[in-house]
């Protein structure tokens, strides 16, 4: 099938009710300690890349999503229930919410921004990530940061914070048990160690975008497999090759090829992938 698709704004036909709605009554019950940021979140200032500016967003729309330690260290990047912080008894209903440490928000918004998973790790890991092309000191402040830049805390060494830089003295960050993820005033005192700015991958051959909201990945070329990986909306991905399997029709559409995401494990019908129906310059899988 040669069709060529204009990608449009639409909502994907495989959809999943948000998942951290489910969260228990008891940990819904519980009132975070800060009030929930209900906007502001964006980038508030010129100068930053494409790919730093796609991270701001990303991490944006989660906004209000509950901060849990350990959260958004799964698999792969996103949401997870998070675990109990001996040392912080506010943690006590981490394991009932769904959302993300601090490390873990960053992590997910550089892998919607540009693909794959380039920043895994705790925060002490990103802010020592081999995508680090520039850092700032303490001492230099916020003056020559740009959206999108990573600020973190910790001294003798460790980190134990970190947060993305908005602009305009601005920050959005997940800050500790009993809070959601919000936008609050870059805190320059203490321990705060300066801050990084990630370069992002080079567009590498066979790097595509999906489209759509809430388009599923599938453990088997098939609708009928279980699900894999939520994309929330277009993202970035490598495609390892293709084949012809299931046929699927949605959006309008008819096609029976598949394309295998190696960072996934799983496969996506061509269907939201921007290109023609068969992509250009991918092999055939074995």
């Amino acid at each position: 099938m040669t069709m060529r698709r204009t990608a449009v704004a639409a909502t994907a036909a495989l959809t999943l009710l948000a998942a951290w709605g489910g969260a228990s009554s008891a940990a819904a019950a519980t009132a975070p300690k800060t009030p929930q940021a209900a906007g502001g979140c964006a980038v508030l200032a010129p100068g930053a890349s494409a790919a730093a500016e796609k991270a701001v967003a990303a991490a944006c729309e989660q906004i209000g999503v509950w901060y849990t330690w350990g959260g958004g260290h799964g698999q792969q990047p996103g949401p997870t229930y998070g675990q109990v912080d001996p040392s912080d008894p506010d943690s006590a209903h981490d394991p009932e919410r769904l959302g993300f440490d601090c490390s873990g928000l960053v992590r997910y918004a550089y892998a919607r921004a540009v693909g794959g998973d380039p920043l895994s790790g705790n925060a002490y890991h990103q802010f020592h990530s081999p995508h680090v092309n520039q850092r700032f000191t303490a001492a230099q402040g916020t003056g020559p940061l740009l959206p999108g830049d990573l600020l973190a805390w910790g001294s003798g060494g460790s980190i134990h914070h970190i947060a993305i830089y908005l602009g305009a003295g601005k920050m959005v960050e997940a800050r500790e048990s009993g809070t959601r993820i919000t936008v609050s005033d870059v805190r320059l005192g203490g321990d705060y160690a300066g801050a990084v700015r990630i370069a992002p991958p080079q567009t590498a051959p066979g790097t595509f975008s999906t489209w759509g909201t809430d388009v599923w990945t599938h453990k088997e070329p098939s609708t009928t497999s279980p699900r894999v990986h939520r994309f929330p909306g277009p993202t970035t991905v490598r495609v390892e090759c293709q084949k012809h399997a299931e046929p699927v029709t949605a959006e309008g559409y008819t096609n029976d090829a598949w394309s295998y995401l190696p960072e996934y494990g799983s496969w996506i019908t061509n269907i939201y992938i921007k290109g023609p129906a068969w992509l250009d310059g991918v092999p055939t899988c074995p």
